[in-house]
């Protein structure tokens, strides 16, 4: 007998599934290597997905070789390799999963924080903003910065469970999330991150956690919209 959690770990992603009609489309279509697919919003309506399932696909066929991105002139055919091989590497949630559980769990984690976090959490907090602040230009400082500034608030919290559980979360951003955020992160998105993290200290600094709360939901609704539009 299986059981539900063998199951669950066996069905297929969504973003496998959409990459696999993709792959599907272009050899129906006789797509040709170094032909341009149809734009994203026609591609999406064409195989009734949404845009953030057909983003993280193309990512994730991208990292294998099928196709190219190419950023203000669209998606190419790069190589017609089996679709096995494209997705070997494509394991795990996708970067929108993963948003969404974030969106979900960092948001209350925020709020609880707001009414336990000591003074030395909030220092912690604030270290983390501070530094991020500071290495804004410097992409592999400022990300483990980002991941410092949410662990802060999850310990804030004095749950271990949730530190566990949002360490997790931050160590399924795999390859697929860094070639998405490659392709459309923003210097707006970037600053308007800055300016993010700020609110949310200050709501847990002044423990409110209903503008704790909201103030993390807005930000990663940000991160999800700037990725899945941009």
């Amino acid at each position: 007998m299986i059981k539900k959690h063998e199951a669950l770990a066996h069905e297929p992603r969504l973003y496998r599934v959409v990459a696999d009609r993709i792959q599907q489309l272009i050899r129906e279509e006789g797509i040709a290597p170094g032909s341009r697919l149809p734009a994203e919003r026609e591609l999406a309506a064409k195989l009734n997905v949404s845009r953030a399932s057909l983003r993280e696909a193309l990512i994730a066929l991208e990292l294998g070789g099928v196709i190219e991105v190419r950023g203000g002139s669209g998606v190419y055919v790069s190589e017609l390799p089996d679709a096995a091989d494209a997705l070997a590497e494509a394991a795990g949630p996708g970067p929108f999963e993963v948003l969404s559980a974030r969106r979900l769990i960092e948001a209350e984690i925020a709020a609880i924080a707001a009414r336990s976090a000591t003074d030395a959490a909030i220092d912690g907090i604030l270290k983390a903003v501070v530094e991020m602040e500071a290495h804004h230009a410097n992409k592999s400082s400022n990300e483990q910065a980002d991941r410092n500034f949410h662990l802060a608030i999850a310990r804030a919290t004095g749950n271990s469970a949730l530190v566990g559980t949002l360490d997790y979360l931050w160590s399924q951003r795999g390859r697929l999330w860094h070639k998405l955020k490659e392709h459309f992160q923003t210097e707006e998105l970037r600053q308007e991150t800055l300016k993010d993290h700020r609110r949310i200290l200050e709501a847990i600094a002044a423990h409110d956690p209903a503008a704790a709360r909201k103030a993390m939901r807005a930000h990663l609704e940000r991160v999800t919209r700037t990725f899945s539009r941009g």
